[in-house]
């Protein structure tokens, strides 16, 4: 019997091939949008990634693009409130979207933000996908379920990225995998497929700019 969100196979070699030319050109930052006013216009297709404070998102989004210094993690809390638009071959955006998990997040920043996630996640029709990562190391924490519950509530399609996958022992990996598949399962906006990743060894980026690709 088939798992329930199983890990993503390696696609065919003409759609890793597109993977592969979707980001071969330059990406490059666009604007930090505060309020839904500064969003760019809504021309074109965009995917946004969102993670917990210290997931590997900057990691992640430097590995697909093949720029090391285009996306910029901060270890201050709270001090990334932007949600961050990169353009990525003329034809898509990248959203970064802002950590989040920072205990120490003074609470007017965290409404802030929340108010500007939930606005973005229910009113931007452009958006074709979530990625939600997920450390493989830890898999999927409290904090983690709201995003997640905001996304099944905004009926956006979503799907998990485990990060740091080199960082995890092969007889910890089916627990996490388990625990993660366990936690999925109980939101209906969650895509069936689970990509596994390591920014530093390269693995599953090539299947991840593959996805993307498939949604442009």
């Amino acid at each position: 019997m088939q798992l329930p969100f199983p890990e993503a196979e390696i696609p065919d070699d003409a759609t890793l091939e597109r993977g592969r030319k979707l980001f071969a050109g330059e990406t490059e930052f666009l604007k930090g949008v505060v309020a839904m006013d500064g969003l760019p216009p809504a021309d074109r297709m965009e995917v946004c990634f969102a993670g917990r404070s210290n997931v590997g998102k900057s990691s992640l989004i430097n590995a697909l693009t093949g720029r090391k210094g285009l996306a910029r993690a901060s270890n201050t809390p709270g001090r990334t409130q932007e949600i961050n638009y990169f353009t990525c071959a003329d034809s898509h955006y990248l959203v970064d979207l802002p950590g989040y998990g920072y205990a120490e997040a003074p609470l007017p920043v965290v409404e802030k933000w929340q108010r500007l996630l939930k606005a973005y996640l229910s009113g931007r029709q452009t958006l074709r996908r979530a990625f939600v990562l997920i450390d493989a190391r830890h898999g999927v924490k409290p904090v983690d379920e709201e995003i997640l519950t905001l996304l099944d509530q905004s009926a956006v399609t979503f799907q998990a990225v485990l990060t740091k996958a080199d960082k995890v022992k092969d007889k910890d990996r089916a627990k996490v995998l388990e625990q993660v598949r366990a936690a999925l399962s109980k939101h209906p906006a969650a895509f069936p497929e689970l990509i596994v990743t390591s920014s530093e060894k390269g693995d599953g980026i090539a299947t991840l700019r593959a996805t993307i690709a498939t949604l442009i």
